[in-house]
């Protein structure tokens, strides 16, 4: 499976191109906005700030093909900034995709950043996650979604309930960081390209 990494000039694309590999899949990192709208799953993954972020993918007009692809009904997944940024406006300052309805609030917690492992609470049965309820996976993050519908798929408790993962249609985020979470993690990226493989 052809697996395009919106790339906007930060975070861990690399290693987020190791591990689908690992998983199976043919990954690139590209600014080709042709390639991320032909790709037959989009990921927008790294870390940073979501304002600078949403910049990277405007300079080559990869925001615009990345809601392209979401209107055409085809697989986008975000990982950590990556899931923010299919969200409205942020707390960190600017404004996401507004793929998804909600805003991206400060983690609302006695420690920040959530830095480290954390035990997903499954809600439902989502594509992603299936076969990880309880998994332990990590996160790195002091801003988290918060989504108006009825999407979340999964939660974290760290001084409080946190939204770990969403799915609407073709378009699903995970706030940890698959690339670092080992089996869990590998099995994250897999369910993935299993879910991107039906749409």
């Amino acid at each position: 499976m052809k697996v395009v990494l919106a790339d906007y000039g930060a975070g861990n694309l690399r290693s987020v191109c190791s591990a689908f590999a690992r998983a199976g899949a043919e990954p690139v990192v590209s600014t080709d906005p042709e390639q991320i709208r032909e790709a037959s799953l989009t990921v927008i993954a790294g870390v940073g700030h979501v304002e600078s972020a949403r910049r990277g993918l405007a300079a080559n007009r990869l925001d615009d093909a990345i809601a392209a692809r979401a209107a055409a009904g085809r697989p986008v997944l975000g990982i950590c900034v990556g899931m923010q940024l299919l969200f409205h406006e942020s707390d960190e300052g600017g404004h996401g995709l507004g793929l998804l309805d909600g805003p991206v609030r400060r983690v609302r917690a006695p420690r920040v950043p959530h830095m480290g492992w954390n035990a997903l609470e499954l809600i439902g049965e989502p594509a992603l996650l299936d076969g990880l309820d309880g998994a332990d996976v990590y996160f790195a993050h002091s801003y988290a979604a918060e989504p108006t519908r009825d999407i979340a798929t999964a939660e974290v408790d760290h001084g409080g309930r946190m939204v770990a993962a969403v799915e609407s249609g073709p378009l699903a985020g995970v706030q940890f960081h698959p690339e670092r979470s080992g089996s869990a993690g590998a099995h994250v990226l897999q369910n993935a390209l299993n879910w991107a493989g039906q749409w």
